[in-house]
């Protein structure tokens, strides 16, 4: 006896498929892809969006958010902000041609990675968005963390152990809050085979309606393109999370 249940079935179909798509889906292409009635479709669509594992993009088009693939959903204040950041997100990408990472911060230093473009290119950056990030060695961790009072940084720092993930990690205390004067006044971070040898990461943050840092894009890329592509892709990031701080895709 088939003791499934057809609508439990249904939506782990529509996971299953959606994690099969790495890019948006519109509507038609998932009721043609899994044969199910539009309204049945619609309904488990607006349940995976409501409990924060899908978005829909401003074209109405489908996405398991990076966190779902991964075992987390999204919280109630990250998913719009995702939603609005995957168009640019995109548009990143294609222009950089480097893999594009959305996080945020939370009271303790500890960094959320949200959503990734990764590149299209056959040797690229990936990371697991559940993998562990220290933010004073990495790009998205100083263009977050460098935005926070004095006492936030100085909190932080008393708490974690400055470990060399590399041979180029920075660990002096001093030396790591001039970094941090630096990104405030540059208004972007680097990362330069701090974190692994051979990847260079540039960070920017992004910012609410009142001007507070909320989160931040990461462009990750290989040492040697970096090299190559230097202000090219500083300006890229900067004028991405520019974008997405002046709240373009709003509805």
């Amino acid at each position: 006896m088939n003791s499934e249940v057809k609508s439990a079935g249904r939506i782990l179909d529509l996971l299953e498929h959606l994690a099969s798509c790495r890019e948006p889906v519109t509507f038609s292409a998932i009721v043609g892809a899994l044969g199910f009635p539009k309204s049945s479709a619609h309904a488990l669509l607006q349940t995976l969006i409501a409990r924060g594992h899908v978005v829909q993009d401003r074209e109405g088009r489908y996405l398991l958010v990076e966190a779902s693939r991964h075992g987390f959903p999204f919280r109630p204040s990250e998913e719009p902000l995702v939603a609005r950041a995957r168009p640019v997100m995109e548009r990143l990408r294609d222009a950089s041609g480097e893999t594009v990472l959305l996080s945020t911060m939370n009271a303790r230093g500890d960094i959320r990675r949200l959503a990734k473009c990764v590149s299209r290119q056959a040797v690229r950056y990936d990371v697991d968005l559940q993998s562990p990030i220290a933010a004073y060695c990495t790009a998205t961790g100083r263009a977050l963390l460098a935005f926070r009072s004095e006492d936030e940084i100085a909190a932080y720092l008393d708490r974690v152990s400055l470990l060399s993930y590399t041979g180029f990690t920075i660990t002096d205390r001093e030396a790591l809050l001039a970094l941090l004067a630096e990104v405030r006044g540059r208004g972007y971070a680097v990362n330069d085979q701090e974190f692994i040898t051979g990847s260079t990461g540039i960070a920017a943050p992004v910012r609410d309606a009142g001007g507070g840092v909320v989160a931040a894009i990461n462009l990750g890329t290989l040492t040697s393109r970096f090299r190559e592509r230097e202000s090219d892709l500083c300006r890229l990031v900067v004028e991405a999370a520019a974008s997405l701080s002046a709240g373009e895709g709003r509805g």
